[in-house]
């Protein structure tokens, strides 16, 4: 890793900052982690199919790896070979037992909600915890059409966690339409349809990531998708498969943004999914000018992946279009530090989904921006950018990995060192990151791993 001044004080904000820059550049070759969307699901259908599944390509972050916990402590037998690869002996659908304790999610939002669906439909009780950022999430969203369905969930008075999920005495599949455009909320609602009587569907009013629907078929329970419309029976059976999780596109987006605005950088990201539904990120660079290229293009199980080439990009600021907003939710921040390097003005709308993240990331990423002396201005749903020059400064992330990540990237491209603090969520998605970043090119520099 790239040596420089360490930071040797032990107080909790300064033994996880991380301070990167000025310049530096991207280039080689690298595998980010696997898919954590997919990592979650992966587990959760495995774990509730019959017989014996062969998982590769994991993420063995944090998040994913509370859900694999969480599993665990209700009797299912999850062996890691290594660190990527996971054996699940499934118990089948009715097969979960009653944990002895509280089920800790840590910061999953994907977690909470998704295993909220299972456990509707369960004989016991169950409380679902997570950590103090995740204990501000709202999860009415997810309450609403559970107790439709004839679920006992309760939670704070703020609609935020704890979960408390009492027996439901029967399911019923209801038609939901979604009131916002989320892959949670969707795949939550047809998790609990498998325990529901009837038909469950949900009809989104705008798409998001389509993996549980892709999951549930490749574990061979049927689905059908009509447009905007999924629907699917109650009551059938998952059977247990060999499934291989490609590289994240999320993380991926780091990176690639990156080469695109680092001098002198090419870099080839292997094996990344390229679900048409978690693209947008690729579309608005290439929108801006990104020099983006897609080559052996091929299926991983049920996901489509390729290789994905980045050169050095001259980017324009753009009006970024409301339809690619919810397929590049998560990768918006970064999006944002490349709108500040980008020439011109750059506009986001339809993000007000961005609010109730890890973080307000909304918030937290103009307050980082104009931190470093970037035009940045928040709005309700959004943000403004005027592009131009990144200095140097100190950036909060307010607990969220992926704003932690995005300034690094933001380091790239600054005339003065950024001070990165609170770093340590980074690991919930993308384990070793910074060293990544460091083995490429860019200019990193860390506390000694004993403070």
């Amino acid at each position: 890793m790239t040596t420089g001044n360490t930071i040797t004080n032990t107080t909790a904000h300064e033994a996880n900052t991380v301070t990167a820059g000025p310049g530096g550049s991207v280039n080689g070759e690298a595998i980010v982690p696997g898919d954590k969307s997919l990592s979650h699901r992966s587990v959760m259908f495995a774990s509730l199919a019959q017989g014996r599944s062969n998982i590769s390509g994991f993420l063995a972050g944090e998040d994913s790896l509370n859900t694999v916990a969480a599993f665990r402590a209700m009797g299912v037998s999850i062996e890691r070979p290594d660190n990527t690869r996971l054996t699940i002996d499934g118990v089948g659908m009715h097969g979960l037992r009653a944990p002895s304790a509280p089920l800790y999610m840590g910061n999953a939002g994907t977690g909470m909600r998704l295993i909220s669906g299972v456990l509707a439909g369960q004989s016991f009780a169950t409380e679902v915890t997570g950590d103090e950022s995740l204990s501000k999430r709202p999860m009415g969203r997810i309450i609403d059409p559970l107790r439709q369905m004839g679920a006992s969930v309760s939670s704070q008075q703020n609609g935020c966690p704890p979960l408390s999920i009492e027996p439901a005495t029967a399911l019923t599949g209801i038609d939901y339409p979604l009131p916002m455009a989320s892959a949670q909320v969707k795949s939550c609602v047809l998790l609990a349809g498998m325990y529901a009587s009837g038909t469950t569907s949900v009809t989104e009013p705008a798409p998001t990531r389509d993996h549980t629907e892709r999951m549930l078929r490749t574990f061979g329970y049927p689905v059908e998708t009509n447009g905007a419309h999924v629907s699917m029976q109650g009551q059938g059976n998952l059977n247990a498969c060999d499934l291989e999780i490609p590289a994240d596109i999320s993380s991926a987006a780091f990176l690639i943004v990156a080469a695109c605005i680092a001098p002198d950088s090419s870099i080839v990201l292997k094996n990344v999914g390229i679900n048409p539904t978690r693209t947008g990120v690729i579309e608005i660079l290439q929108l801006m000018g990104g020099n983006i290229e897609l080559h052996n293009r091929r299926d991983a199980g049920a996901e489509p992946v390729a290789d994905i080439h980045v050169r050095t990009s001259h980017l324009k600021g753009i009006a970024i279009p409301e339809a690619l907003v919810p397929l590049a939710i998560d990768e918006l921040p970064v999006i944002f530090i490349a709108a500040a390097v980008a020439d011109g003005t750059t506009t986001v709308t339809g993000a007000e989904e961005l609010r109730v993240k890890e973080s307000d990331r909304i918030a937290a990423m103009a307050e980082g921006l104009m931190a470093l002396g970037v035009d940045a201005v928040a709005t309700p749903d959004g943000m403004v950018i005027n592009g131009g020059s990144i200095g140097g400064g100190v950036v909060d992330t307010f607990f969220d990995h992926r704003i932690a990540m995005s300034f690094c990237v933001a380091s790239l491209r600054s005339t003065a060192p950024v001070q990165i603090r609170d770093t340590h969520h980074v690991e919930t998605s993308f384990p070793g990151f910074f060293e990544l970043c460091a083995s490429l090119g860019m200019v990193i520099n860390r506390p000694p791993a004993s403070a």
